[in-house]
């Protein structure tokens, strides 16, 4: 991405398979389900990303991560020395994080309730960027205060493979194409899965560019 302002986004729809994937006994991925919000979501992601633009953020054992983050929300998410947590703050401009924007909000709420997890409240939405290359290793989300919300995870852009494990990093992990306009929600019993991205090829999304956006709502506070 040139850069967080740069008009990458077209108003255009990439159409894709609809329908519910079943991943978990909690776990869905809901097929092309953003498609309808792209036209009303883009503008509001644009306007985020001018206020909190992207960063290379560093994980607590000083590794820097080939994903680039923002979030958005009453709380975002961070890491540094100290550690992972959410904080009220963007660590770079010491200000809050951008009102979660309300279209992000509905799509969420939707894709929940569609899932099965009705009543979801997100008060943060984490904004990853990948670039060829840019990968997530396996991880649980975990940082958040109670593990009763679901998580929500929209894809845009370049395709992806999600890892989906278990609830060990040990366990066999199934391999989930992504693609522009999913949508994966899991939770319940499998709220602390295991879970990661592999490296994103090399590609040009007719849309969102050379990179892949992914916005992931939880419950954290």
């Amino acid at each position: 991405m040139p850069g967080p302002t740069a008009d990458l986004f077209a108003d255009e729809a990439l159409q894709q398979p609809a329908g519910r994937e079943q991943i978990g006994e909690e776990s869905y991925v809901l097929r092309g389900y953003a498609l309808p919000w792209i036209e009303r979501l883009l503008p509001e992601l644009r306007r985020v990303l001018a206020q909190s633009p992207f960063r290379q953020m560093v994980t607590p054992g000083g590794f820097t991560m080939s994903a680039a983050l923002s979030s958005c929300g009453e709380l975002g998410w961070t890491t540094d020395a100290r550690g992972y947590r959410y904080s009220p703050f963007d660590p770079r401009s010491q200000q809050p994080w951008p009102v979660m924007p309300d279209t992000l909000r509905q799509l969420a709420v939707a894709a929940a309730t569609e899932a099965g997890f009705g009543g979801f409240q997100p008060d943060a939405c984490l904004i990853n960027r990948y670039v060829p290359g840019a990968k997530m290793s396996l991880h649980q989300d975990k940082n958040e205060r109670n593990y009763s919300a679901p998580v929500v995870s929209v894809s845009l852009g370049l395709p992806a493979i999600f890892l989906f494990g278990g609830h060990a990093r040990s366990d066999k992990t199934q391999k989930v194409s992504l693609f522009h306009g999913d949508v994966v929600v899991w939770g319940g019993v499998d709220r602390l899965r295991f879970h990661g991205v592999m490296p994103i090829k090399d590609g040009l999304h007719s849309i969102m560019g050379p990179q892949r956006i992914n916005l992931t709502f939880r419950t954290a506070g």
